[in-house]
């Protein structure tokens, strides 16, 4: 930040569930001097991994990242469906924003309009 001169707000650092979930306490410390900083987290294919939500309400995160396998077959598998709807809803719980990746139908898009999801 300091070479490139941007701004610490302009820069999103994007983290997979499982590498901070290997070791949460550690993670917890990192990530919450990164957000000193100023930097927006986000945690990357949510749901996939092996979530704590003990731990995911201590994560200084801005955005939770539906990952793809939950998205692709939402109008089709109730389950996917029931996931994705779950996430969308526990993220803005904790005030977090949400983003569905792999949208490829307007049929997904309408299911997570609907639903409240804040990007795609």
């Amino acid at each position: 930040l300091a070479v490139s001169g941007l701004p610490a707000s302009a820069l999103e650092l994007e983290l997979t569930e499982s590498m901070i979930m290997g070791n949460p306490q550690d993670s917890v410390a990192v990530l919450s001097q990164l957000k000193a900083l100023g930097l927006t987290i986000a945690i990357d294919d949510f749901g996939t991994g092996y979530s704590s939500l003990s731990y995911l309400k201590r994560f200084p995160i801005d955005t939770l990242k539906i990952d793809r396998e939950f998205v692709r077959d939402i109008t089709e598998d109730p389950d996917d469906a029931a996931i994705t709807s779950a996430i969308i809803t526990l993220a803005h719980s904790l005030e977090l924003n949400v983003v569905a990746e792999g949208v490829e139908t307007q049929a997904q898009l309408n299911f997570l309009r609907e639903g409240g999801c804040d990007q795609v």
